[in-house]
């Protein structure tokens, strides 16, 4: 689950982590309240969505010259005329898409006096299965940017989990920043704090781009992004509370009622797998075959009838979806509960686009008599190669 960037703060803020005055506008209404109650004279105007890039995105309905998401304001006025061409429209960035989100949120914040930007982030080293600190010299920039035009400047830091976050640890990471001063003095404990943070709330990814200095030497974190184990959110019900169901996508919002693994992406012919690994080989060989797979979903190993009906009705309420591929291995799941599901979710929404099912494992017989006698207009596959031939055909005429 991610959160907002004004949410992330509050959050570190609640660790310790040093960070600026800042006040959310939840509506036009409050626009006025949030900048007279910091004091200026800079005021920095900051939308609110789920993707990063925000501040060289640009507004749908501004045009092209317009300021992107992320403006300074050097008067009350010009911050209010900043909040207001923000809010309510539509700013697309790098990682939005082509058709952007809706700004509903704003963040004013205090300006701040920057001497240098810095890039930190938590995460979990897959190659070492270590909560990780990623430190480089080049805040501000786009990582991936970093990581492959001069991947020197980026250092990585495992932290023992029975040890945590030590002072040892605390020491490389501000030379990896090559800190001094008061700002290493500050740095040190507030790794720390990060750390502590990253795991009593198990996160999933903590980012802080930029991390600064400021000129007069303190260390401020000037951006936050935080995004949560899924898994593990039944421990927070604070943090539960601060999700934002109009950043998601409805369909993997009801999804989430039944416990299905569903990703929405941008193809065109809709999946229903069980097994994560078997939905990522059902999606590349869709790919395979000059198709695009117009969603991930995994029923899993235990899924009900029900279970089955509801993941049904999500992927037909996808427009974009032009055909369908039914792909199920039966090993813990039977193929006659997928096959009953199925055909009553096609009985209750119809069936306005080709079906393609490919059933093989516990209770295959049974599941292929269901489907055989259902009436249903089903094109039924041998193996997957088989399957996804059939149904990229269908969808491509």
């Amino acid at each position: 689950m991610n959160i907002h960037e004004y949410q992330a703060k509050q959050v570190l803020k609640n660790f310790g982590a040093p960070i600026a005055s800042g006040v959310p506008v939840l509506s036009l209404g409050d626009a006025d309240a949030a900048i007279a109650a910091l004091p200026g004279p800079v005021w920095v105007i900051k939308s609110q969505i789920h993707a990063g890039g925000r501040g060289k995105g640009k507004f749908k309905e501004l045009g092209e010259d317009a300021k992107g998401g992320v403006r300074v304001s050097f008067s009350a006025e010009e911050a209010k005329t900043n909040i207001e061409e923000m809010f309510g429209n539509t700013l697309v960035t790098k990682q939005t898409g082509p058709a952007g989100k809706q700004v509903n949120r704003i963040y004013v914040e205090d300006g701040a006096d920057i001497e240098s930007e810095l890039y930190l982030s938590i995460l979990v080293d897959r190659e070492t299965s270590l909560v990780s600190f990623v430190a480089s010299t080049e805040g501000g920039m786009d990582i991936e940017a970093v990581a492959e035009e001069t991947p020197e400047k980026i250092h990585t830091i495992g932290i023992d989990p029975l040890a945590g976050c030590t002072d040892a640890d605390a020491e490389k990471i501000a030379d990896a920043f090559e800190l001094s001063g008061n700002a290493r003095v500050e740095a040190l404990p507030l790794f720390k704090q990060l750390y502590e943070a990253f795991t009593t709330k198990d996160m999933s990814l903590l980012e802080i781009n930029p991390l600064i200095v400021t000129k007069d030497d303190h260390i401020q974190v000037l951006d936050a992004k935080i995004s949560f184990d899924g898994n593990a959110l039944f421990r927070h019900p604070d943090i539960m509370e601060l999700r934002d169901e109009t950043e998601e996508d409805a369909r993997e919002i009801e999804a989430s009622k039944h416990d299905l693994a569903y990703i929405a992406l941008d193809g065109e012919i809709g999946c229903m797998v069980n097994g994560a690994g078997l939905a990522m080989a059902t999606m590349d060989i869709i790919k395979l075959y000059g198709a695009s797979p117009a969603n991930f979903l995994d029923v899993g190993g235990g899924a009900t009838t029900e279970k089955v009906t509801a993941a049904f009705k999500i992927i037909t309420s996808d427009p974009s979806v032009k055909g369908i591929l039914v792909n199920i291995f039966g090993g813990i799941m039977r193929c006659d509960v997928i096959a009953q599901g199925v055909v009553e979710a096609v009985k209750e929404v119809g069936l306005k686009v080709p079906l393609v099912v490919r059933l093989e494992g516990t209770k295959v017989k049974e599941g292929k008599k269901i489907i055989n006698e259902s009436g249903l207009n089903v094109i039924a596959a041998d193996d997957l190669d088989d399957a996804a031939q059939k149904i990229v055909k269908a969808v491509k005429g």
